[in-house]
């Protein structure tokens, strides 16, 4: 070969070689790029095996010939394979240990989080920390900061939580036509918040020269983790930084009732008792009796939910009633630490977690694709409603409506096409759609005001709140201790127990006694073995 001829070789062997390794890198930047990789157009589908949450338990699953699955199959090469898993948690929690057991999971499917820690713990769920990356646009919807925690231990992340329940749906509101009247400004502090309850109170808020007002309204509603004097007082409480049952942040864990703070908060409403600005009914009342008493202008501050508040049919009383009144949302007020809070909430997350059998067989990239064009308007809009101008139709709005379809017995929420939905809480996020298609807008029939409860459910939502997330699975109290708890600090509101520190510590120590500080301490020891605290 002359010399000529061996440079053009060599020249063409180093061109291949560059080639190679420009192909390697190009092979290796699409299997970690920042979106999931795209189906190969001569392999086979990915078959998936998704256990779902059905949206309607009652009603059957999506039928075989399901639009939804060809287009899963022509688009992202997958062949999607449907289980609903049962109606009842307990036969939920059943047949997903079962399926653990027998080392034979699903490649994707929901599970509680119970269930979950412990197939963790077990090495049978796939870390998913790199999935996120690759759902760009489900990921901004569904996994924020406090999803992402709520599935992590020890600082990975094994599963995918999506928004469940509505939260934050409750706000401090304040009637703002007897701040005018009276030339107040919206309280800031429990000082000013006091300042108004007593004009509020006394000096004839609404005119109508009677003393039938007073600053505040509520009534005892209490949960698991809002003991104590319930949820419509957690604004007071939350002032002093003891708003919940439970304190679940890592530095301070354990019962409210037990911290220095709690008599303070107490404190507080036994001077609001005192100085007769409270509805002297709020421990009598009932729900009913403090919804009615509201609208016909008994008081001027509530903690209130915002459908009960804002929906037509709820709102119309107070509109017939009082059509020149006008409630606003406003900020809890703060302590004098600074502390706010509405109150406390848990977030009601749907967790859908990986078998390690699945990604060790590849498959976390076909499943990114999958729930990333769930999140997609295409999936969005057909796992949530249906087909659009057959299931539904666009407000304009962008709201899917059934109003105006061509044949209404194909309506999203007809029985015979429910089916076809029974995928909708894996792409429901509570978007301003959802709200919107939840809490139209309407015109008040007396007064003519526009009014939303989705707009007051998203102001409320904007808040000072308390996270509590995993408070409603704690170990609840004894009958008797609960009893003694209740009866407790409503003893030191009404005079019967003095509201001092030495009856204050006298108390605590008989409630330590008759089982608190166990129900503290094993509280704490479940959060910390759960990974709830945060």
């Amino acid at each position: 070969m002359n010399e000529k001829l061996k440079n053009i070789s060599a020249l063409s062997l180093a061109a291949l070689a560059l080639m190679a390794v420009l192909a390697g890198c190009a092979k290796k930047e699409s299997a970690s790029g920042s979106s999931a990789a795209a189906p190969a157009e001569n392999a086979g589908p990915v078959t998936i095996d998704l256990w779902y949450g059905a949206a309607v338990t009652e009603a059957g699953p999506p039928p075989a010939d399901w639009k939804a699955l060809q287009i899963i199959k022509d688009k992202l090469n997958i062949d999607l394979k449907l289980t609903a898993l049962p109606s009842s948690e307990n036969d939920q929690d059943v047949k997903i240990n079962a399926a653990g057991a027998g080392n034979n999971l699903p490649d994707l499917f929901m599970v509680r989080r119970p269930v979950w820690l412990k197939l963790v713990q077990q090495g049978l769920v796939a870390p998913v920390d790199d999935l996120y990356a690759k759902m760009p646009v489900r990921s901004s919807k569904h996994y924020d900061a406090e999803s992402r925690a709520f599935t992590s231990v020890d600082g990975v992340s094994y599963g995918l939580a999506s928004p469940g329940s509505i939260i934050k749906n409750e706000g401090v509101l304040i009637r703002k036509d007897w701040l005018d009247r009276l030339g107040l400004s919206v309280p800031k502090t429990t000082d000013e918040l006091m300042t108004v309850m007593k004009a509020f109170t006394f000096n004839d808020p609404d005119g109508n020269k009677k003393n039938d007002t007073y600053g505040y309204g509520a009534f005892i509603e209490i949960h698991e983790p809002e003991e104590g004097l319930g949820r419509r007082l957690d604004p007071i409480m939350g002032a002093f930084g003891v708003a919940g049952t439970w304190n679940m942040t890592k530095a301070n864990a354990g019962l409210n009732v037990l911290k220095p703070e709690y008599f303070d908060g107490l404190s507080f409403v036994k001077q609001m008792c005192d100085e007769g600005v409270i509805d002297p009914n709020w421990t009598s009342y009932k729900k009913d009796d403090f919804r009615a008493a509201w609208k016909q202008g008994r008081f001027g501050i509530m903690r209130e939910q915002n459908a009960a508040f804002a929906a037509k049919s709820n709102y119309a009383p107070f509109d017939e009633n009082f059509p020149d009144g006008e409630w606003i949302v406003i900020d809890p007020p703060a302590g004098p630490n600074g502390a706010s809070s509405v109150g406390v909430y848990m977030n009601s997350y749907r967790i859908y977690a990986v078998s390690q059998d699945a990604a060790d067989a590849g498959k976390l990239d076909a499943i990114a694709r999958l729930l990333e064009w769930m999140s997609s308007d295409e999936g969005y809009y057909l796992l949530g409603w249906g087909e659009k101008d057959v299931n539904f139709v666009l407000d304009a709005e962008g709201v899917p409506s059934k109003n105006g379809l061509a044949d209404a017995s194909k309506a999203f929420d007809q029985p015979d096409i429910v089916p076809i939905t029974q995928l909708r809480n894996m792409v429901y996020y509570n978007s301003d759609i959802e709200i919107k298609a939840r809490y139209p807008s309407y015109t008040t029939a007396k007064s003519g005001k526009q009014m939303s409860a989705g707009t007051v459910l998203r102001d409320m939502q904007s808040r000072q709140w308390t996270a509590n997330n995993g408070a409603d699975t704690l170990p609840l109290p004894s009958t008797d201790l609960k009893r003694f708890y209740e009866q407790g600090v409503l003893e030191f509101m009404n005079g019967k127990r003095a509201m001092t520190r030495d009856s204050w510590n006298a108390w605590i120590e008989e409630f330590k006694k008759m089982g608190g500080e166990k129900w503290n301490n094993d509280g704490v020891a479940f959060a910390k073995d759960n990974n709830l605290l945060y």
